[in-house]
């Protein structure tokens, strides 16, 4: 299961809007026959690859995947039945898939069927990996993870808004590499006009073009001679707004225009984040700015906050957050610390929200 895990992250950021999947076929003989995970774009799926690999080896092997086998007819067959028909003994499932359409019928059509069932190896773990599928599934919003790159002190920019660089060269891949394992990369407006950033990954065989690059803007500030505007085209462009004839000019350009409703402090952040579930996103990286970012922890939308910091002390600067407006310390997010990892001179340091 370990290892099913591990084939199961290489689909994040690629698979949406399926869960990353792992399979592993584990002969009578005891040594694996066959290995599969989810394909770009959610197909084929992990067991059907893992199944295809394992060819007639498969019958009476058991099945080691990451998430219950689907039973509902998508466009390809449920893989449950294909595990059926492949003939293997026995199938060991992490943990239940959380869509209606399966919810335990995967489980109960091979048990049926006469094969062995065990739930449960490894669930939190197998949970984690796919905590965007569950979000969007049960909460109807994708995972939110936080992407702060600041001084010591917390600052992002000089007062005069020049922020290039804070942090070193392998603190920027990484983020590039983050890029890549979510669905969709997100900046607030003033991010968007400040930087004119492309948001895309830029390491060789990474970057998957699928992934849309999103801008909160409530009233459609976006300029058609951005990056972003210039390159929707290319890779998608999302825009969420309230202005959506304002956001016409966008919109010819190739910009794909959400309305989202507006509330006296901007955008309604949880009906944008319920527009992102609906349109298949399960894991989003927002990158800034300090505004959304504040928003999105005022609200209790974060899930996850990645910290690079570099050593550095600036002052006076603008900070990573606007003001939350907190007056209550029992009201302050909370936060899990998971792990920190050196990159070069820089620390990254990884928090989970508290449940």
């Amino acid at each position: 299961m370990a290892l099913a895990l591990t084939l199961a992250r290489r689909g994040l950021g690629r698979v949406w809007p399926n869960p990353a999947v792992g399979c592993v076929i584990v002969g009578q003989e005891g040594n694996i026959v066959g290995r599969g995970w989810t394909q770009d774009g959610g197909r084929p799926h992990a067991e059907t690859e893992a199944l295809r690999r394992a060819a007639d080896a498969a019958r009476g092997a058991t099945a080691y995947v990451s998430l219950e086998p689907c039973a509902h007819h998508g466009q390809t067959g449920p893989c449950a039945e294909a595990l059926i028909a492949a003939g293997v003994a026995r199938v060991v499932s992490a943990t239940e898939d959380p869509d209606a359409r399966v919810a335990g019928q995967g489980h109960a059509k091979l048990r049926a069927a006469g094969i062995a069932v065990e739930i449960g190896v490894r669930a939190a773990e197998a949970r984690r990996v796919n905590e965007g599928f569950f979000a969007r599934v049960l909460n109807r919003r994708p995972s939110i993870t936080l992407k702060l790159a600041t001084t010591l002190d917390g600052k992002i920019a000089l007062p005069s808004g020049a922020s290039r660089w804070i942090t070193g060269e392998r603190a920027r891949e990484h983020v590039h590499l983050l890029r890549a394992q979510h669905d969709a990369v997100m900046v607030g407006v003033g991010t968007a006009l400040a930087d004119d950033p492309e948001l895309n990954c830029r390491l060789p065989a990474l970057g998957p073009k699928r992934n849309p690059r999103i801008v909160v803007d409530s009233l459609a500030r976006l300029p058609g001679t951005s990056k972003l505007a210039q390159t929707a085209r290319e890779q998608p462009v999302w825009l969420l707004t309230a202005a959506v004839q304002a956001a016409s000019a966008l919109a010819a350009q190739g910009v794909e225009v959400l309305p989202v409703p507006a509330t006296q402090q901007g955008l309604d952040l949880s009906a944008a984040l319920n527009t992102l579930a609906e349109r298949g996103l399960t894991r989003v990286l927002v990158e800034g700015g300090a505004t959304l970012a504040a928003s999105l922890l005022a609200a209790d939308l974060v899930d996850h906050v990645l910290w690079y910091r570099a050593p550095t002390i600036m002052g006076e600067g603008l900070a990573a957050l606007a003001s939350m407006n907190v007056s209550d310390l029992g009201a302050l997010p909370r936060f899990h610390h998971v792990e920190t990892m050196r990159l070069g001179q820089d620390m990254l340091e990884t928090y989970r929200r508290a449940p």
